[in-house]
């Protein structure tokens, strides 16, 4: 890709975000995937169905997602290079911008630290509570700490790495894809019921999509964090998916602390295995990991310049 469309869309996420007003008046395309996913998944994951049939009907919903993302991708593309010559490359820029989250995920993660600085307890739980799925009521510093610090890491992955990577390899068609695939997981990519079939196809082609993003991700993290690699090496595979653990090793590594261990899903404790090594994270360890994500974000805009020059 000679045009410096990923370049240029990495730029406006990190100006703009997803200005509020925008979303307001239009929401976002994301919100389209939710609103596709949920009317699909209470008609199509029926509790009368067997397993193996629930299955299809989630593979079903795959491939329709698939065909509605990347078939209005392609669109797109083809209708911006046919008709804006030579500025083709800031509308596609443009049209990929909303997939990318570097300002929006430092957005949340910011008052989550500085509630913490200012020992707000309840504030904190409140705004982590808005960027995890587990429970917050009963977090202590050190739970709240982790929580944003592991989804900070894991969401450089899905939200900046991963998009980036399908937009420079596939284009408008590989980035909008992608989203969709990875908002199906999100909403339906669970092992417990009602999901454990109907989301099955979702949750295994999201692993497929993040392998080698995931992989990046934590390689990012360990140089702009200037070490990790050891505790990257031994711990990654801890956590329960075979990409995630990457990425939060990473951080966990770089910053010298344990995260993941016990957590609540709703009111039920699971015994996850810790990450890391060393002392528990707080609000000086939130501090670094976010200045280590900017870092990152620095470097993986060199690669794509590069990229993008040689291509």
């Amino acid at each position: 890709m000679a045009e410096p469309v990923a370049l240029a869309a990495l730029m406006l996420d990190a100006a703009l975000g997803w200005p509020a007003w925008l979303h307001a008046r239009i929401g976002h395309p994301v919100g389209g995937f939710a609103r596709i996913i949920d009317v699909l998944e209470r008609r199509w994951n029926r509790n009368a169905w067997s397993g193996p049939a629930r299955r299809w009907a989630g593979i079903a919903l795959l491939l329709l997602l698939l065909g509605i993302a990347g078939g209005a991708g392609l669109a797109m593309q083809w209708a911006i290079r046919r008709w804006t010559g030579d500025m083709a490359w800031i509308w596609l820029a443009a049209a990929a911008w909303p997939a990318l989250a570097q300002r929006s995920l430092h957005a949340h993660v910011v008052p989550v630290a500085r509630a913490l600085a200012s020992e707000e307890l309840d504030e904190a739980r409140r705004a982590v509570a808005r960027i995890v799925g587990r429970d917050t009521d009963a977090l202590d510093e050190a739970g709240v700490a982790r929580a944003g610090i592991e989804s900070l890491a894991e969401s450089f992955c899905d939200g900046i790495v991963a998009p980036l990577f399908w937009l420079l390899l596939l284009g408008l068609p590989g980035i909008w894809a992608y989203k969709a695939v990875n908002t199906a997981d999100s909403m339906i990519g669970h092992k417990e019921a009602p999901f454990t079939h109907f989301g099955w196809a979702a949750a295994r082609f999201d692993d497929l999509l993040n392998w080698v993003p995931a992989r990046l991700a934590a390689l990012l993290l360990c140089i702009a964090g200037g070490g990790g690699w050891a505790v990257l090496r031994r711990d990654h595979r801890r956590h329960a998916s075979p990409n995630a653990g990457w990425p939060e090793a990473a951080m966990a590594g770089v910053l010298r602390i344990r995260l993941a261990g016990p957590v609540r899903y709703d009111g039920i404790l699971h015994d996850k295995p810790w990450i890391g090594e060393g002392g528990d994270a707080d609000v000086g360890a939130m501090r670094a990991a976010l200045r280590v994500y900017l870092w990152a974000c620095l470097m993986l805009w060199g690669l794509t310049a590069i990229g993008e020059g040689i291509g």
